[in-house]
């Protein structure tokens, strides 16, 4: 059978396309979880929760939870603490309090970005598993000195398996 160059380009294309699809699918195959919160006016109130709900089913399986952190040029800082509270199905709670760095020494900015808004990806915890199946609900809440923190435009949780 000789087959044409339309029809192999044809259908070339098309496994390309198809390639292409599954490849940008399964680039977030560990992903369990991930949402980000946007603060309103770049202006979070120190009581402000952020508020997470996440469904657990595999309680087998590593897990690494990460904190998104996107901050804009005016943030007056060069690091950030959080207060991060986790309740579980069976009601056990966990707090810690945390700090990231969004600006080295020199006052430049860490983290992907360009201009005046800088992102960043910090991880929380490594390598957790957690206990039951079921609902879990995370808060992040600001832990500066400060009734009013400026600056910080996106904030947001991110769970994935651990490879």
């Amino acid at each position: 059978m000789k087959l044409s160059l339309q029809f192999l380009l044809k259908h070339g294309y098309l496994s390309l396309m198809f390639l292409g699809v599954l490849l940008v699918a399964s680039c977030d195959r560990n992903l369990v979880y991930e949402e980000n919160h946007r603060i309103p006016e770049t202006s979070w109130e120190k009581n402000h929760e952020l508020s997470f709900l996440v469904e657990i089913e595999d309680t087998l399986q590593a897990h690494h939870i990460s904190i998104n952190v996107r901050n804009t040029a005016t943030y007056p800082m060069s690091n950030l603490f959080l207060f991060v509270s986790i309740v579980s199905p069976d009601g056990l709670f966990n707090r810690d309090t945390i700090q990231f760095h969004l600006a080295e020494p020199s006052g430049k900015w860490v983290g992907k970005g360009f201009g005046s808004i800088h992102s960043n990806r910090f991880r929380y915890k490594n390598n957790v598993r957690f206990p039951v199946t079921g609902s879990y609900h995370f808060t992040i809440e600001h832990g500066m000195r400060t009734d009013w923190l400026e600056g910080i435009s996106d904030v947001g949780l991110r769970i994935e398996v651990a490879p």
